[in-house]
């Protein structure tokens, strides 16, 4: 365990180090937050009947999106990944002594939490102050909050996971862009990072809650906002574990079997 954590420690230092680009993302997701608020509240104030979250929540939602962008979103992705699988130089991972589905997939979480800690932040600190409706609104109990927190983590664990099966995905079709654009196509929907569930129609969000994907956006935020109840969210924490080892343990027989299948030419 101690080689895994050494490569999530310097990879985490490393991902530290781009300060500049971090920047430009945050002006980017300040702008797309707006934008995002804006369309719900021209939809609501034209909205009939009681609203399944309230444009507050939603707000809150929103923020938190923006700023945990990084944890949750597929398209943030590894390029030096996808690199050494078309080039062929993932012949030099297979010669470290770790298991290269743990060594990936802790590097993955390092980039993840490095791009996250350098935006969250001043996101956070900036959208607690904004005027209504575009502020962001405190949980409405420290439970919620530790449950938040906990949730989180959680879900960054399964959406690394997901993204092993993405970057395993390249050994058979030898294209980024293909799997790319499956995956992530899936992932922000059923996420809830285009819309949150509540709003999609019953028999669409019926099928979101079957899969994996809304356990790592969508179910974290709205336990951040009290629309989960703390006794709920505890109920998906397990439900969180569960998916988490079913993917890991599919994850790494798939790999197993990619790299059975790999040929590697040249001198």
């Amino acid at each position: 365990m101690n080689a895994y954590f050494s490569v999530l420690k310097l990879r985490l230092q490393l991902g530290l180090q781009y300060r500049a680009a971090a920047l430009a993302g945050i002006a980017t997701q300040f702008f797309f937050g707006f934008i995002h608020i804006m369309v719900f509240e021209a939809f609501y104030a034209h909205a009939s009947g009681t609203p399944p979250m309230s444009l507050e929540q939603l707000a809150s939602y929103t923020w938190l999106k923006q700023a945990f962008l990084a944890l949750i979103v597929l398209w943030f992705r590894d390029n030096e990944i996808f690199g050494l699988i078309t080039s062929g130089n993932v012949a030099y991972e297979l010669c470290r002594p770790v298991s290269l589905y743990g060594f990936w997939y802790a590097k993955l979480l390092a980039q993840r939490i490095s791009g996250a800690l350098l935006r969250c932040f001043p996101i956070l600190l900036a959208v607690f102050f904004l005027p209504a409706p575009y502020r962001m609104q405190a949980p409405p109990s420290l439970a919620s909050l530790a449950l938040f927190i906990a949730v989180l983590a959680i879900g960054l664990l399964v959406i690394g996971a997901l993204s092993m099966l993405m970057y395993i995905s390249v050994f058979y079709t030898l294209s980024p862009a293909g799997s790319m654009l499956m995956f992530v196509i899936i992932s922000d929907f059923f996420a809830g990072i285009i819309l949150p569930l509540p709003l999609m129609p019953d028999w669409l969000r019926q099928i979101a809650e079957l899969l994996p994907f809304h356990l790592t956006a969508d179910f974290p935020f709205r336990v951040y906002t009290g629309h989960i109840p703390p006794e709920e969210a505890v109920w998906g924490i397990f439900k969180q574990l569960a998916w988490l080892a079913a993917l890991i343990v599919l994850g790494a027989a798939w790999l197993r079997k990619a790299l059975r299948r790999v040929v590697i030419q040249g001198g």
